[in-house]
C-alpha cells in the first residue's frame, strides 16, 4: 500500500517515536525512588494530565484500526462498537473512581480491605490480573507486527532490506516487547504515564485531522457522506441498517436466528461490564494526589474519549465512501487497515503521492505508538500485582521493604513481557480478534462480581471474593474453549474454518463466540455462594470504613487501619 520511497519516512517516524519515549523513561529513572513513584508515579499528575493518560489507556489501537474498519465493512452494526464503547467507559467511570478512593495501588487493595483471608484474595486477584493482562498484551503485540509488515509495503513471499515478511514481523514482536520492557522496568508508572499522555494527544490530533479532511470532502455534510458510503458498500440496501453483522436472521432456521441474537447481546455485555475491571484502567486512577484530581481526570477522560468515538464515525464511513468495500477487504478481510487507506487516499487527493506517503506514514506511527503505549500499561499492571499483591502480601506477610518490592516488579515486568514476547511469536499467524473479547469477557466474569460486591454488600466475605474469582474466570475460559471461535466455525460458500483450529476439528458445545452473557452472572453466582456457604463471619466494621473512604476519599492510599484515629469511621 505505501510506496517504496515512503518508507524511509515510516521508519523514521517509528524510530523517533521511540527515541523521544526512551529519552523520557531515562528521565523517569533518575526521579523512581520508591514503591509510590513506581507503582503510581508518586501521585504527582494533575487531573488534566490523568484524564489526558486514562484516555490513552482506553483507546487502544483496536478502537482506532479496528471500530473504523468494522463502520466501514459494516455500516450500522458496527457504529454500534463505537457506541459500546463509549457507554462502558461511562459506566466503568462510576466504579473506578470509588475502587481509587479505597485502594493504594491495584484491584487487589480493594478486595481485600475487608477480608480476613487477605492472601487468598491477593493471589486470586493477582492471577485474574495477569490472565486478563496476558490476552490483551498477545492481541496488540501480534497486531503490531501485522501493522509494520503493513506499513513497510512486505507481503508473504516478498522481502525488504533482505528481511521476509515473516521475519519482519516476529523482528517487530521482539522489538514492541523489547521496548515496553524497559519503560516498565526502567520507567514505572512516570515513563508509562508520559508515553500514554504523549501517544494520547498525537491520536485525537491526528484523527481529528482524518475526521476535518473526510468531511471536507463532501462539504461537511455527513448526510452526504453517510450516502456515498452506503452507495460504495457491500449491500447498499442495508448498509444504514442494523442486521448486517450481528444477530442476523437466518432463513429457515429460528433457533440459529435466536442464538446470532444472543451472541451479540452476550459480546455488548461483556464488552460494556468489563472495562471496569481492567487492571490497567483501575491503577490509572492511583497517580492523581487525591478524589478532587481524580474527578478532574474523569471529566477530562470523557470529553477525549467521547469526542474519539465521534470521529471513529467519520473514519469509518469515509473509509467506506472514499476506499470502497472491495479495496478495503483486498488489502485485509477484517478491515483492520481502513484507516490507513483513508490516510493514504485523503493525502493522495490533497497532496498528491508524496501526501499520500507522508499521511499514511504518520497515521501508522501513531497507530504504532498507541500499541506501545497500551502494552506498557498492561505490563505494569500485571508486574505491580505480582510484586505489590502476591510477593508484598502474600510472600512477605505484607511486610516487604519497598526497595523488595520495586525490584520484584522490575523482574516480573522482565518476566511477563518476555512471555508475552514468545507467546506473540507462536500466535502471530493467528486471528486473535478473539482474545480481546476474551479479556473483555474474564475481566467482567472475573473481576467485576468481586468489586461490585466488596464495595456495595455489607455481607460479603473473603471467600465470596475467591469464589467469585476463580469461577467467573475458570467459567469464561472453558466457555470460550468450547465455542465456535475456538473449533467448528466453518466458512458455508469457501468450505474454510473461521475457527481457530483447522476444518476437521470441532469439539464446539457452547453455541455463543463470546461468553459474557453467561460467565458474567456465573461470576456472580459463584461470589453470592461462596459468601452464604462459608462459615466466616463478614467484617461489617470494616465495610463501614470502605463505604466512607470510597465515597470521600479520607485515608486513602493507606493500607486499611493505618489511617489517623481522627479521620476513622466510629
Amino acid at each position: 500500500m505505501i510506496a517504496a520511497e515512503g518508507r524511509a519516512l515510516t521508519l523514521g517516524l517509528f524510530v523517533a517515536f521511540i527515541l523521544i519515549t526512551l529519552g523520557i523513561t531515562f528521565w523517569a529513572r533518575a526521579t523512581t525512588r520508591g514503591a509510590d513513584d513506581f507503582y503510581a508515579g508518586g501521585r504527582a499528575f494533575s487531573g488534566m494530565q490523568n484524564g489526558v493518560a486514562l484516555a490513552g489507556d482506553y483507546m487502544s489501537a483496536a478502537s482506532f484500526l479496528g471500530i473504523a474498519g468494522l463502520i466501514a465493512l459494516s455500516g450500522y452494526d458496527g457504529f454500534l462498537y463505537s457506541i459500546g464503547f463509549l457507554v462502558a467507559w461511562l459506566l466503568s467511570l462510576l466504579l473506578v473512581e470509588l475502587m481509587r478512593n479505597a485502594g493504594r495501588f491495584t484491584m487487589a487493595d480493594v478486595l481485600s480491605f475487608r477480608a480476613k483471608r487477605q492472601p487468598g484474595v491477593r493471589t486470586a486477584s493477582a492471577i485474574s490480573t495477569v490472565t486478563v493482562s496476558v490476552f490483551y498484551l498477545l492481541a496488540q503485540m501480534v497486531g503490531a507486527g501485522a501493522l509494520v509488515a503493513l506499513l513497510l509495503g512486505i507481503h508473504p513471499g516478498e522481502e525488504f532490506a533482505g528481511v521476509s515478511a515473516d521475519a519482519a514481523r516476529v523482528l517487530t514482536i521482539i522489538v514492541v516487547g523489547a521496548v515496553m520492557i524497559f519503560y516498565v522496568m526502567f520507567g514505572g508508572m512516570k515513563a508509562t504515564t508520559w508515553v500514554q499522555i504523549i501517544k494520547a494527544v498525537l491520536l485525537i490530533a491526528s484523527t481529528a485531522v482524518l475526521t476535518v479532511l473526510v468531511l471536507s470532502r463532501f462539504g461537511f455534510n455527513p448526510s452526504a457522506m453517510l450516502g456515498a458510503a452506503a452507495e460504495s458498500s457491500a449491500r447498499p440496501e442495508g448498509f444504514l441498517r442494523p442486521g448486517g453483522r450481528y444477530g442476523q436472521d437466518v432463513a429457515g432456521d429460528p433457533l440459529q436466528s435466536v442464538l446470532n441474537k444472543l451472541d451479540f447481546i452476550s459480546l455488548g455485555v461483556a464488552l460494556v461490564l468489563g472495562t471496569a475491571g481492567l487492571p490497567h484502567i483501575v491503577g490509572r486512577f492511583f497517580t492523581v494526589p487525591d478524589a478532587r484530581a481524580a474527578r478532574r481526570s474523569v471529566n477530562w477522560a470523557i470529553g477525549l474519549v467521547g469526542g474519539f468515538y465521534l470521529m471513529t464515525l467519520a473514519l469509518g464511513f469515509g473509509a467506506a465512501a472514499l476506499v470502497g468495500h472491495r479495496a478495503i477487504t483486498e488489502q485485509d478481510p477484517a478491515g483492520n487497515t481502513a484507516a490507513l487507506q483513508l490516510a493514504h487516499a485523503l493525502g493522495t487527493h490533497f497532496g498528491g503521492d508524496i501526501g499520500g506517503d507522508v499521511l499514511l506514514a504518520f497515521i501508522g506511527a501513531v497507530a504504532f505508538a498507541t500499541i506501545l503505549a497500551v502494552v506498557s500499561g498492561l505490563v505494569l499492571a500485571s508486574s505491580t500485582s505480582l510484586a505489590h499483591d502476591f510477593f508484598g502480601h502474600v510472600l512477605m506477610f505484607g511486610r516487604p521493604r519497598e526497595s523488595q518490592e520495586v525490584a520484584v516488579a522490575r523482574i516480573s515486568a522482565f518476566c511477563i513481557g518476555t512471555l508475552a514476547i514468545g507467546l506473540a511469536i507462536v500466535a502471530r499467524d493467528i486471528n486473535v480478534a478473539f482474545l480481546v473479547a476474551l479479556a473483555f469477557a474474564i475481566a467482567a466474569s472475573a473481576n467485576l462480581p468481586a468489586i461490585v460486591l466488596s464495595l456495595f454488600w455489607r455481607r460479603f466475605t473473603s471467600t465470596g471474593a475467591v469464589a467469585g474469582i476463580y469461577g467467573g474466570l475458570g467459567g469464561s475460559i472453558l466457555l470460550v474453549a468450547l465455542s465456535p471461535v475456538v473449533s467448528g466455525k466453518v466458512d458455508p460458500v469457501t468450505g474454510e474454518s473461521l475457527s481457530l483450529l483447522p476444518t476437521g476439528v470441532d469439539f464446539s458445545v457452547f453455541p455463543l463466540e463470546n461468553p459474557g452473557l453467561v460467565s458474567i452472572p456465573f461470576g456472580f453466582l459463584c461470589a453470592v455462594l461462596g459468601t452464604l456457604l462459608s462459615s466466616e463471619r463478614p467484617e461489617r466494621a470494616a465495610f463501614d470504613e470502605l463505604s466512607v473512604r470510597s465515597l470521600t476519599g479520607v485515608g486513602s492510599h493507606r493500607p486499611p487501619g493505618r489511617a489517623p484515629k481522627h479521620q476513622r469511621t466510629p
